[in-house]
């Protein structure tokens, strides 16, 4: 309580041109040393009592000079940037983050009491780690009319809210896409269905047509052609059951067990294009808690894009490990791998570098990977090949971290 009373009564004087303590110091030359020990004993706990309440925020608060040298800095400034309490004083500012002071203009260059910029910036920590942070700058002068310009400086990290603001557009738009193709997918339903009653009339017609070689090549044709709307109609929906927004309906599930099947179906695939595939370290894997039908589609999608990048006589390598988180799979082939420009947009719906590709495949795999808890990740080289990392919640660490 008395700290709390003091800091009423600092502000107080602070705030008024003729305190007391302006008082006193006017007459410093005249104190004895008791008073002058009581004064300089008052000072030293209000700056202890101010330092304290800076450690405690969680911005980074910076005193600089007009050049950028710091005269003040609060634990989170010191966390924020990287550098100890004791390297950072007298540091300057604009040589710990390149680029900073050019991008702040006239608020640096006009050095007159007319021209006091308030100013903000965002900018990119690379050290300790890759942060964004918001940057808010305020000059004052010190009383005096020789006091140089001075700035307070407030340094605010938000990376989480750029990658959370940056998710949520992504979702919002991946969102949009995939309304828009069920909605596609689902009005091509409606003639796929007149086209198959129109089949089905046109063959009972032709059974009751006298058996001759142009009814037979006719009937043969409306097979076909019923037969193709048959595809057709599996490929929508397929397509629907990827791309329709739904829960997955967990259960446990034994990950080698689950890819295992995926592979056997299209063992005929791999085989007709002459690619190898190693799958080695699948057994005893921690269980893990999934959707299989949408498990399936992941592998699958997974499994086609590593062919259509491999040619005949490729190789997928498919390895797994597990670690007290997490499981681990990864697919490596030895296709022509990914270029850098178009490995930061594979996740973008409908980009694409296969000619007959939709764009949609590494998309759905990543919101699967969403859902369940997991997350997707892709290294590339060009030439050498690529590798792609699906990573799964444990179910015993998922069912420790509920019951915490």
């Amino acid at each position: 309580m008395t700290g709390a009373v003091s800091f009423t009564k600092f502000f107080k004087m602070a705030g008024k041109k003729n305190s007391s303590l302006d008082r006193v110091l006017g007459r410093l030359d005249s104190l004895d040393s008791v008073n002058l020990a009581n004064l300089v004993q008052r000072l030293a706990r209000e700056r202890g009592l101010f330092e304290e309440i800076f450690n405690t925020l969680q911005e980074g608060v910076l005193v600089i000079t007009l050049d950028g040298e710091i005269d003040y800095a609060n634990d989170a400034a010191h966390r924020l940037i990287g550098i100890g309490e004791d390297e950072l004083a007298g540091q300057i500012l604009w040589r710990l983050v390149p680029g900073l002071r050019p991008s702040l203009g006239a608020a640096l260059e006009d050095d007159t009491a007319a021209a006091l910029p308030v100013v903000t910036r965002e900018f990119e920590l690379t050290y300790p780690e890759h942060r964004t942070v918001r940057l808010y700058m305020v000059p004052f002068r010190g009383e005096g009319r020789g006091d140089a310009r001075r700035f307070a400086v407030i340094l605010t990290d938000v990376t989480r809210d750029k990658q959370t603001t940056a998710q949520q557009l992504e979702d919002e738009r991946t969102s949009s896409i995939l309304l828009l193709a069920a909605g596609v997918a689902h009005e091509l339903g409606n003639p796929l269905n007149s086209l198959t009653i129109h089949l089905q009339l046109m063959e009972r017609k032709l059974r009751k047509l006298k058996v001759s070689k142009e009814a037979e090549s006719l009937a043969e044709s409306v097979s076909v052609c019923r037969a193709e709307v048959a595809r057709l109609d599996g490929i929508i929906s397929n397509f629907l059951d990827a791309i329709r927004p739904r829960p997955p309906d967990l259960s446990e599930l034994d990950l080698a067990e689950v890819l295992t099947e995926v592979l056997k179906f299209q063992h005929r695939e791999f085989s007709d294009r002459r690619i190898a595939v190693e799958a080695d370290a699948l057994a005893e894997l921690p269980p893990v808690m999934a959707d299989r039908n949408q498990l399936k589609q992941v592998f699958f999608n997974i499994n086609k894009n590593a062919m259509d990048a491999m040619q005949p006589g490729g190789r997928l390598k498919i390895r797994a490990r597990a670690d007290d988180e997490s499981v681990y799979l990864l697919f490596g082939d030895s296709g022509s791998g990914i270029k850098q420009e178009d490995l930061m947009r594979l996740f973008q719906p409908y980009h694409t570098t296969k000619p007959d590709g939709h764009g949609l495949g590494l998309m759905i795999v990543q919101r699967i990977m969403r859902e369940h808890g997991g997350q997707v990740g892709i290294e590339s080289k060009e030439g050498v090949g690529t590798v792609v990392t699906l990573q799964f919640p444990r179910k015993d660490r998922r069912v420790r971290m509920l019951g915490r």
